[in-house]
């Protein structure tokens, strides 16, 4: 196939097989996304979603948050990995929150890059998911698929971002953001595909014989 064909083969294949694009972290408002986002550094969905439900009743807003003590907050999310950092952004993106921006989560991403602890990535999901606006938070296991697929030589995940930009509609870089992390954990993961497996993977590349090696990020 030419980049092109696999560019339409895989938006095609993806919608086919997710046609809605649930977001996987539990949250109802962009402040509860923005802190879930947060937790799920180096951290599955998963155990952010078992953490959270004790972390909201705490406290679900900036206002409630920027109140209370690091080290309750930590307790909580302790589970989820590199407690002491996540912790204390939290608490300090809250403040931030409540002092600079009424208590609403800004709708910009070079706004919320300057919060404690949300970086690029975590930015764009947030803008994305929560206020609709088109982005494609590429992490290492779109980065990972992407080079299998051809869609990428990027050596890291900005360069992958701006590949896949370029190739895909903007329209359908939120969407596709999800397709491919929920394809990547149900047929094409680090240790189930190696390039040569699944089913774009296969389509994609019918004569490759060796697994892809893949830059990492």
């Amino acid at each position: 196939m030419l980049k092109a064909e696999r560019v339409e083969f895989i938006q095609n294949r993806l919608e086919e097989l997710y046609p809605e694009t649930p977001v996987p972290l539990d949250h109802k408002d962009p402040y509860t996304l923005l802190v879930a986002v947060l937790l799920s550094a180096q951290c599955t969905d998963e155990r952010v979603n078992q953490v959270t439900p004790a972390l909201w009743e705490l406290a679900d807003n900036p206002f409630d948050m920027a109140m209370q003590p690091v080290e309750a907050i930590q307790a909580i999310i302790r589970p989820c990995g590199l407690s002491p950092r996540k912790s204390k952004a939290i608490s300090e993106l809250s403040q931030i929150l409540v002092e600079k921006y009424n208590g609403e989560v800004p709708a910009d991403m070079e706004a919320l890059e300057e919060l404690p602890g949300v970086g690029h990535k975590t930015a764009s999901v947030v803008v994305a998911q929560a206020f609709d606006i088109p982005a494609f938070p590429v992490d290492t296991h779109i980065h990972r698929l992407a080079q299998r697929w051809g869609l990428t030589s990027g050596k890291n995940v900005v360069q992958t971002e701006k590949d896949l930009k370029r190739l895909f509609p903007a329209e359908k870089w939120n969407a596709l953001h999800l397709q491919i992390i929920f394809y990547g954990r149900e047929y094409c993961s680090a240790r189930g595909c190696d390039g040569t497996v699944c089913d774009i993977c296969r389509s994609c590349y019918p004569n490759r014989k060796k697994p892809k090696k893949v830059l990492k990020p």
